[in-house]
């Protein structure tokens, strides 16, 4: 698994895994765990290209959220390898 250290939202990091252009596990390390669970468990299973699609640009505070964090996560990671089927 991969971790990205979030910046500007309550959870601190996500620990994620792509496989073949999919997301195959996720977790937030802090954050309302109600929230990052459910943001979690709808996005596993998804292509990478879909879920940054999805939660790309949601605002929590400071510009920000768990969710487009993950995004931007995923971004990252499409960026240092293409991993988009």
């Amino acid at each position: 698994m991969k971790t990205y250290k979030t910046s500007g939202t309550c959870s601190m990091a996500i620990n994620y895994e792509v496989v073949d252009g999919t997301l195959t596990k996720c977790e937030f390390v802090g954050g309302c765990p109600g929230n990052t669970q459910g943001v979690a468990r709808l996005a596993v299973g998804r292509k990478v290209a879909d879920v940054i699609a999805q939660l790309k640009g949601i605002q929590c505070r400071n510009g920000t959220s768990c969710p487009d964090q993950l995004a931007r996560a995923l971004e990252a990671e499409t960026a240092s390898r293409d991993v988009i089927a």
